[in-house]
């Protein structure tokens, strides 16, 4: 299933839906169904199971260009983000003239990130006035369906309702100037991600698995305004979703609508392709997100 928010022509609320592929919007509207993601979600597999009844049936549908995308899930419980691709921290580290720190290879390794400021597919973002250097990162992200604490990684897959992609921005004089500090960023990163266009299930993906545990063989590409300036695959990530949920879920609980990021894919931000000199994103630019088999993540800065 295609799981997404979207706003239906004519009317002025948010609705839930899945995506009937390649372009039509189904409504889940049903007296006994939650009428908002996180809600359905938290739900649980017998409302899940309606909602594929309900998409079976074809009721309410809309073309894709008729309907408003919003953010898939509006406002996660929590938004933890990991550093899980070794390409990118490799490059990363080299730009800042050292090595990749011998931790790194102990465990994957996170920071959470503001679940406030999540914007959608075709959302205008702001470039903060603090920055001199905005980025996109292009990540992968898995959304939490099943609770759990203490989860074995070959046992994580079940914890995840579904997968979407995640821009993850950045203002990176800022970030640069925090982490000196020694406690991650923070204004760097906290006044916007952006998840969508939809959730899609596990299932969905089955036939590009590479090995298990939450890693597929799907490309990941960015574009801005319109030209390619990025492209990876999410096989190569170093830590799988399995050992990222795994390492998340050491003595704390996990709950349906937490989402676990991926970090940045290798080339997937201007900070590995400019050597952190730029030039950098400006007002007016276009950025597109795309992983295979998931969908296109576009929106404009102001």
């Amino acid at each position: 299933m295609r799981y997404l928010t979207f706003i239906a022509p004519g009317e002025d609320h948010s609705r839930l839906g899945a995506l009937l592929p390649p372009d039509r919007v189904v409504s889940l509207a049903r007296g006994d169904l939650p009428t908002e993601m996180l809600a359905f979600i938290q739900a649980g597999p017998e409302a899940w199971q309606v909602a594929e009844e309900i998409v079976n049936q074809t009721q309410s549908v809309w073309p894709l260009d008729q309907v408003k995308l919003k953010a898939p899930l509006q406002r996660p419980g929590t938004l933890r983000d990991f550093y899980a691709f070794e390409q990118h921290v490799k490059t990363a580290n080299k730009n800042r003239d050292r090595d990749v720190p011998e931790e790194w290879y102990q465990f994957p390794v996170f920071y959470f990130t503001n679940p406030g400021s999540i914007y959608g597919p075709n959302d205008e973002i702001a470039i903060p006035p603090y920055t001199q250097a905005m980025d996109y990162e292009l990540e992968v992200a898995a959304v939490i369906g099943k609770p759990g604490t203490e989860i074995n990684a070959k046992d994580a897959l079940d914890h995840v309702f579904a997968f979407t992609i995640f821009n993850d921005w950045s203002a990176r004089d800022v970030q640069r100037k925090e982490m000196k500090v020694g406690l991650g960023p923070a204004k760097g990163k906290d006044f916007a991600s952006t998840l969508g266009p939809w959730l899609v299930t596990p299932n969905e993906l089955t036939h590009k698995s590479a090995g298990g545990l939450g890693v597929y063989d799907l490309v990941m590409t960015a574009r801005i305004n319109g030209q390619e300036r990025s492209r990876g695959n999410w096989k190569d990530i170093y830590y799988s979703f399995g050992e990222m949920i795994a390492r998340a879920s050491e003595s704390v609980m996990l709950y349906p609508g937490d989402v676990i990021g991926s970090g940045t894919v290798g080339t997937g931000c201007l900070l590995e392709l400019t050597k952190a000199e730029g030039p950098w994103l400006k007002s007016g630019d276009v950025i597109e997100l795309e992983i295979e088999q998931i969908g296109i993540l576009k929106n404009t800065l102001r």
